[in-house]
């Protein structure tokens, strides 16, 4: 069957400030809809992938015309899902016959919801997608019903919806095809500056899931039954092999954890420098999983920079957020980094639940002081599926614009805050952080490359507009609310 996968157009000005949005754009290939579409194609299928990060509404009208599919696989977020429901409108009224279908973090939390927002689509798949699009497909083909097929809802011939059953979680990751990123094109991949050695880069995910239950992180797996399912090393050191044939030079590892299984991710590392594999790479951690001897094994194989969520410098906050992590922990996280040389990037969160403003201030202090390489200000956002999103109203106020839900958009204010004060804390922190005379310097020394001048570059025009505009941060205030 013909398949296309389809991302929704998108601008990164409708996320991220116009003055800021080149220094802080990520564009990140799309694991999961690569990994379906590497089962489509083992299964036999034609695939045409299609990226709106790339690609406006019509250039996409206009790829879908001309290859006439029989199948449409539509991803989407939370942000994003008026443009589905849009893109998914005009790609009927193009291909009245094509079977459309969504998936992405959005229907998986929404589920059978997103078929009474718009008639256009016919399927929601409802967890995990590469074995349920299969059969999917194979019912398809055949003209049979979808009853009984896990992991979807759909919207039966005679417009009557039902959800099936859900699918249990793929237990053995290894028996999956690696994402199928010759669909790909290399060079439009890049994350922002300074957050990569050397391009082009591929993204790996060497485990599914997560067994913490931080309160605005979403899971499939909402009760943590399934924790978290690894690939064996042999699996991944396999993939990493086959993306550096395919060029690639610089790999991140995004698990939500890499170092949570500590025997495991030494053993990658040491693989990696066991058999001399020329490539630098980037991880994530939990700062209470990492110290000095693993970190130092990483820094030995090739890796260059980890993420740790620090979220805060106020254990009340740590402890809203369900973190399971203490100040001190992110303090000396941070340290053993520095010592193995690695250089460090810590995201933080203004908006939490109890949080005030002064709370957002010590946070900053508590950023200048650790002071990693690398520091974002987030707005924490109760994105569908999450706790966060489900108890909101013990928390505080939500937009009730999906447009708002990203970590820009300041979808969330609790009880102690207001909207304009996170706005606010945020362009505050930018301003202090990336202003301090030590950063600035460290900068400067640092630079050994083209990469390095582009990166700081953008990051000075960025900081000029977060000195100068005020209120750079700021969202129009969502209708109906009082935010």
């Amino acid at each position: 069957m013909k398949c296309v996968l389809v991302i929704p157009s998108w601008e990164p000005e409708e996320i991220f400030p116009t003055k800021t949005a080149a220094s802080q754009i990520n564009y990140w290939q799309p694991l999961g809809t690569l990994s379906v579409a590497s089962s489509l194609l083992e299964a036999g299928h034609d695939v045409k992938f299609l990226n709106g990060a790339f690609l406006d509404h019509a250039g996409i009208l206009d790829e879908i015309e001309r290859y006439a599919p029989e199948f449409v696989g539509l991803y989407s977020t939370a942000f994003g899902w008026y443009k589905a429901v849009k893109t998914a409108e005009d790609i009927k009224k193009l291909i009245p016959g094509a079977f459309l279908a969504v998936g992405g973090p959005y229907p998986i939390a929404m589920k059978d919801k997103c078929l009474k927002d718009t008639d256009a689509i016919d399927a929601v798949v409802t967890g995990e997608g590469e074995f349920t699009v299969i059969e999917m497909i194979e019912r398809l083909s055949e003209e049979r019903s979808l009853h009984g097929v896990k992991g979807v809802a759909f919207r039966s011939q005679r417009d009557v919806i039902w959800r099936n059953p859900e699918r249990d979680l793929i237990a053995d990751l290894d028996s999956l095809p690696f994402p199928a990123r010759e669909l790909l094109g290399h060079d439009e991949y890049i994350p922002p500056p300074a957050t990569y050695k050397r391009k082009p880069v591929a993204v790996i995910m060497t485990s599914r899931g997560c067994n913490r239950r931080c309160i605005f992180c979403f899971q499939m797996d909402r009760e943590r039954k399934s924790g978290i399912r690894f690939r064996s090393v042999e699996n991944v050191m396999k993939e990493i092999e086959l993306c550096l044939a395919q060029g690639y030079r610089e790999i991140k590892f995004i698990d939500d954890n890499f170092a949570a299984d500590r025997q495991r991710a030494r053993n990658i590392a040491r693989e990696i420098k066991k058999q001399g594999l020329d490539f630098t790479w980037f991880a994530s951690a939990c700062v209470h999983h990492v110290d000095l001897e693993m970190l130092s094994e990483f820094k030995d194989a090739g890796c260059w920079a980890i993420l740790m969520g620090a979220e805060s410098g106020v254990q009340k906050d740590l402890n809203t957020l369900k973190k399971g992590i203490t100040v001190e922990q992110i303090r000396k996280a941070v340290t053993v980094a520095k010592q193995a040389g690695l250089r460090v990037f810590t995201p933080f969160l203004f908006g939490i639940p109890g949080q005030t403003y002064e709370d957002g201030l010590r946070s900053i202090d508590f950023a200048c002081e650790i002071d990693p390489d690398v520091a974002n200000f987030h707005a924490l956002t109760p994105f569908p599926g999450t706790e966060l999103y489900d108890k909101v109203d013990d928390y505080g106020w939500m937009s009730d614009n999906l447009a708002d839900l990203t970590y820009q958009g300041s979808a969330f204010v609790p009880y102690t805050m207001s909207r304009k004060q996170i706005s606010d804390l945020r362009q505050v922190a930018f301003r202090r952080f990336y202003s301090r005379p030590r950063f600035l310097l460290r900068r400067v020394i640092g630079l050994r490359s083209l990469n390095d001048l582009i990166a700081a570059y953008r990051g000075i025009k960025s900081l000029f507009w977060i000195m100068v505009k005020k209120g750079l941060f700021k969202r129009p205030e969502p209708e109906g609310t009082n935010l």
